[in-house]
């Protein structure tokens, strides 16, 4: 690489944006860097840096420069965006999703055009944060039946003792059965009540016609076209600037004043997500 030297900040930058284009991500974040020096206030070099660290699983160093950079400018689509993923890297979803949902309010708010790349980000730290505490309620009730399960028998064994003391010789055997079959239905029925609500668990799956034609993910805000398709309102809008005036699944010629929204499925949808609030962040 040639002599940087005497570049101006500016310049650098430049000279890092063809690195990076050319996957040479160490000579990037050199270039990157010389910028931060002679112009520390720059947001932008500190995401072009933390991007290039990104790209190198550097995860610590990705969070820093992203919050430099949003220190600088707390309304930096790219700072809230590389910081989330860099967050849901290193599995701290809670705050990841605090970050990728800021990038994805703020590019709507400045009109920029990600695709779906923040959405995308989004719904894979929603789901894997649903995953861990879909993993942490199922150990919580298993833990709830063992103990459960341990009280009743407990509960059995001081009970069949009591029907002894107070039974005659004659009635003794056929009192303490009694007892014991008691609290066999008992378990049995807890037993039945948690295997109920894991099978329904297994179940879990938000069915085809509740989910948009593009990005596959639930319904928010659906629309349907003059074809008689329901898309997700974000993700038709977005196609049709991106892509082109044409209805997707029946390519017929579409324009953003023909999306009316479909209130019949909101409904449905509504309905669904009540009864199955997992849905969201599935």
């Amino acid at each position: 690489m040639y002599s940087t030297a005497n570049l101006s900040d500016k310049e650098l930058k430049e000279q890092g944006n063809r690195m990076f284009s050319l996957r040479k991500y160490e000579d990037a974040i050199n270039c990157y860097t010389k910028a931060i020096i002679k112009n520390p206030d720059i947001a932008l070099y500190f995401t072009n840096r933390a991007l290039c660290h990104l790209k190198l699983s550097r995860w610590d160093q990705a969070c820093t420069d992203c919050r430099r950079a949003l220190d600088m400018d707390s309304s930096s689509v790219k700072g809230h965006f590389f910081l989330g993923q860099a967050l849901l890297e290193m599995e701290c979803y809670d705050e990841s999703i605090k970050h990728l949902q800021r990038a994805s309010d703020l590019a709507k708010e400045q009109k920029l055009n990600f695709g779906d790349d923040i959405a995308c980000q989004l719904r894979l730290a929603k789901k894997k944060r649903f995953g861990i505490q879909e993993e942490r309620r199922i150990a919580q009730e298993i833990e709830l039946l063992s103990h459960l399960n341990k009280l009743l028998r407990d509960d059995r064994e001081v009970q069949m003792a009591k029907a002894a003391d107070e039974a005659n010789d004659d009635n003794r055997d056929e009192k303490i059965r009694e007892v014991e079959v008691q609290y066999d239905n008992y378990m049995t029925e807890i037993n039945t009540i948690f295997a109920k609500i894991d099978e329904r668990r297994r179940k879990r799956e938000v069915p085809d016609y509740l989910c948009g034609k593009i990005s596959f993910e639930i319904l928010q805000e659906p629309v349907i076209t003059p074809s008689g398709i329901t898309y997700e309102r974000k993700d038709i809008e977005e196609h049709l600037q991106r892509v082109g005036h044409f209805d997707p699944v029946t390519r017929v010629k579409l324009t953003q004043d023909q999306l009316t929204p479909n209130l019949a499925m909101k409904e449905v949808v509504d309905a669904f997500v009540q009864e199955n609030e997992w849905a969201l962040d599935y």
